[in-house]
């Protein structure tokens, strides 16, 4: 009886501290000529942060450059062709030779001071995968409420735009597309605003089952500390500076070339702390 007693108490305590295990973010520390920087890794994002560790740990990262620094925007590295690159090179294509999946959660947004996976423009990338070892660093700067409420609207706007699109090509609404199709070769402007308003309440459904808006606290951080609204939703967030924050503005003010890269090379060291 002791020994049935016992087995189930020791599942507990391995399942209680393997959640623990599974719940503690990984700490990656970055050593630049203008000090240390600690982020940590979301637990949210895991292809993104096993990929990182992986090249922490091997090394990859030992040697290259933050090359492309924007101030008030963000600072970039990652590229391997950046290990001794001469100043006429330019930087920003190299990489381990393969990409990310985008790991998208509503829940991160660009605030001063994220970690995040640069990548390839939409036209060539659609899927908006990311590069598989380029990041950069947000400063960004802050936004006001007002600012905010026309992100706000942008945002609803262009995800409202995508579900209309998405509608229309739904072969359930070929009706609707052919109607779409003569009031665009009509040109009729009435046709147009009744199709309109009788597609709206079904877009709107749908909008509202993943609501593009920031939550109030999202809008505080932004006004409170910044970061670069414009880019949510197009690029993997998957960590976060600890420790260290002042460092970017420090790198993000230095001197620049053509291309943004830095007129005194800010190479890399990084090492995984925990």
């Amino acid at each position: 009886m002791k020994f049935k007693v016992v087995i189930p108490f020791l599942l507990i305590a391995a399942i209680s501290f393997s959640s623990f295990m599974n719940e503690t973010e990984k700490i990656v520390e970055i050593t630049t000529s203008y000090g240390v920087i600690k982020v940590k890794l979301y637990n949210e994002t895991p292809l993104h942060r096993d990929n990182f560790i992986k090249l922490v740990n091997d090394g990859f990262y030992d040697g290259t450059l933050f090359h492309r620094v924007m101030n008030q925007f963000m600072i970039q590295g990652g590229d391997p062709n950046s290990i001794g690159a001469a100043p006429e090179v330019k930087l920003g294509n190299g990489g381990p030779g393969y990409t990310i999946p985008a790991e998208f959660n509503s829940k991160f947004i660009h605030k001063k001071g994220v970690l995040v996976a640069a990548r390839q423009p939409d036209n060539v990338n659609p899927e908006k995968r990311s590069s598989g070892s380029q990041f950069y660093l947000v400063q960004g700067r802050k936004y006001s409420a007002t600012d905010m409420a026309r992100f706000q609207q942008r945002n609803m706007n262009i995800e409202k735009q995508k579900l209309m699109n998405a509608f229309f090509q739904k072969p359930e609404n070929k009706a609707y597309l052919d109607r779409l199709t003569v009031i665009k070769q009509d040109q009729n402007q009435e046709a147009m605003n009744e199709l309109t308003r009788e597609i709206e309440p079904i877009i709107k459904m749908e909008y509202d089952k993943n609501p593009t808006a920031y939550t109030p606290e999202q809008l505080k951080t932004y006004e409170d500390i910044g970061g670069t609204p414009h880019l949510d939703g197009g690029y993997t967030i998957f960590g976060e500076v600890i420790q260290g924050l002042e460092i970017i503005d420090e790198i993000a003010a230095v001197a620049t070339l053509q291309g943004d890269r830095p007129i005194t090379d800010i190479k890399v060291t990084m090492k995984v702390l925990n």
